[in-house]
Order: structure tokens, then sequence, then C-alpha cells
């Protein structure tokens, strides 16, 4: 129970952290993006940018969501299943951002 407690609370900032990316505001928190000079963020669509981290943030919620029922429900294949999604949008959301220059305006 206590498990999945902690794994709830760990996912409240990254769920408010998913609302404000996926209203296309909250760029200024994106550290790859906010680390770009100025002349180089002009170049990217923001708002686009925002709304795609911002769905990625909410299956990695999904993802610490399972984790928690994994230890409320104890079952291991929760857990499984919710690591495997947490690494697949980890590498797809790495993948889909740094190729093709999808977010260019």
């Amino acid at each position: 129970m206590a498990m999945a407690i902690a794994h709830l609370i760990i996912m409240i900032p990254f769920l408010i952290f998913a609302i404000i990316l996926s209203r296309g505001k909250g760029g200024f928190l994106l550290a790859s993006y906010n680390n770009f000079p100025e002349s180089e963020k002009e170049q990217y669509d923001e708002v686009a940018l925002c709304k795609f981290m911002g769905k990625m943030m909410y299956g990695i919620c999904l993802s610490f969501l399972l984790f928690a029922l994994s230890s409320l429900f104890e079952m291991k294949i929760l857990f499984n299943v919710g690591l495997i999604l947490l690494i697949a949008i980890v590498i797809f959301g790495t993948w889909y951002v740094y190729t093709d220059d999808r977010f260019k305006k």
C-alpha cells in the first residue's frame, strides 16, 4: 500500500507538467529547448512541441499509475507493462522529436 501511495505522489508533478504542456505553455520547462539560443528557438513551433511533450507526459503518468496498481493489487504483470510502456514512450519520444525537423516552422 505504501508503494502505491508513493507512486501516486510521484505521478502528481508529472500530471501537472503534462497539463501545462498540453495547453501549449511551459516551453521554458523543456531542458533541451530552453538551452537553445533565441535565434534557434524562433525556428521551432513551441506550441506544437509543448503539446507533443504533454502527450508524452500523459503516457508517463499512465506508466506510474500502472506501477501503483501493481503495488496495490500485487500483480507483477502490471509493473512489467508499465515499465515496457515507459521505456517505449521515452525511446519513441526521443526519436520523434530529434528526427525530420517535425517541429520547425
